[in-house]
């Protein structure tokens, strides 16, 4: 039987002298045209949803140009630094886990690259205790709250995107992710299941901080009772509950609050791929399409495009000219 579990959360509120030791940063004025970075520092504790072990996380401002890093502060040495990127990542079964050459492993990550990802955080360290980011409730809305009291500051940098020149695709096992040229960071994601309660469900979003807060960030991840006992065989779901997941038996919700959007299977998976995506390295200016898509292919997705130089270009956005996307 699921049992219930309490997701403790505690938030520290950001303090002004934390920014004070960084080189390179003052305010300016908001323009999406500058790097930007956290102005203090705020923490969460929760259960991680498949190791079953507490954690707490720290978010922290960094330096420009150093990416979003993670930090294991309960590993030595090599093992404790881990670059957000998507050639970092080391399994894809059910969440996203990111890796190193010493063997240190941060888990399920992509719920707070997504948060990170909207609120246009170019440079962030973040530490963890324990082999795994804790899941709060099973969304991103905890970690949109987390950056909302450190609060975002711009950097004396310019910031990089990169621009999708021509479409890049992965196709298997019948589903499909694609990223095609636009003016704009936007989304599609269809997901069809053979269950009457979720079926085929479909979801268009522009990326915007706002949007993502509003229509994005509170879409909990699912799953299905009768795959529990077959999840913790292979070690997964062990602090897993429905504090912080949705679970379908019997075509029913079995989450006392029910669902918190009729499609909130569709938007927790743009969620997801929102937050695979931000392993890019610089925000993609493009648009994602994906049928049926999760993180094995969102991650293929990646690696087709940087497998392949004339498919983008890294640009800085302070530059008069931009390279003109067009489609083939």
């Amino acid at each position: 039987m699921l049992s219930t579990l309490t997701t403790e959360h505690t938030v520290t509120k950001p303090y002004a002298s934390a920014i004070d030791a960084l080189s390179g940063m003052r305010a300016v004025p908001e323009s999406g045209l500058y790097q930007k970075t956290l102005r203090g520092i705020a923490q969460c504790t929760g259960i991680g949803v498949h190791s079953g072990e507490k954690a707490t996380l720290r978010l922290l401002p960094a330096d420009p140009d150093t990416g979003i890093v993670f930090i294991r502060t309960d590993l030595k040495n090599g093992a404790r630094t881990i670059a957000a990127r998507w050639d970092s990542v080391v399994d894809t079964r059910l969440c996203t886990v990111i890796g190193n050459d010493h063997g240190g492993k941060v888990a399920t990550i992509e719920h707070l690259m997504a948060a990170l990802r909207a609120a246009e955080i170019d440079n962030a360290i973040i530490e963890v205790d324990g082999p795994e980011v804790p899941v709060m409730d099973g969304s991103a809305d905890s970690f949109v709250l987390l950056i909302e009291m450190a609060g975002v500051i711009e950097q004396n940098a310019p910031k990089q995107e990169i621009v999708i020149l021509k479409p890049v695709e992965f196709i298997a096992d019948g589903k499909h992710v694609q990223l095609t040229p636009s003016e704009e960071t936007s989304f599609s994601v269809d997901i069809s299941f053979n269950k009457t309660l979720i079926k085929n469900q479909h979801y268009d979003f522009v990326l915007s901080r706002g949007g993502f807060k509003n229509e994005i960030s509170r879409a909990r991840t699912f799953g299905f009772y009768e795959d529990v006992e077959k999840m913790l065989q292979l070690g997964f779901m062990r602090g897993g509950s429905l504090e912080n997941a949705v679970v379908i038996k019997d075509e029913q919700v079995m989450n006392e609050d029910g669902l918190r959007f009729t499609d909130e299977f569709v938007r927790h998976k743009l969620l997801d791929a929102i937050g695979d995506l931000a392993l890019a390295g610089a925000p993609i200016r493009g648009h994602f399409s994906g049928y049926c898509t999760g993180h094995a292919m969102n991650n293929k997705l990646l690696r087709a495009l940087f497998a392949d130089p004339s498919a983008y270009a890294l640009v800085e956005t302070t530059s008069e000219i931009y390279p003109m996307a067009q489609a083939v």
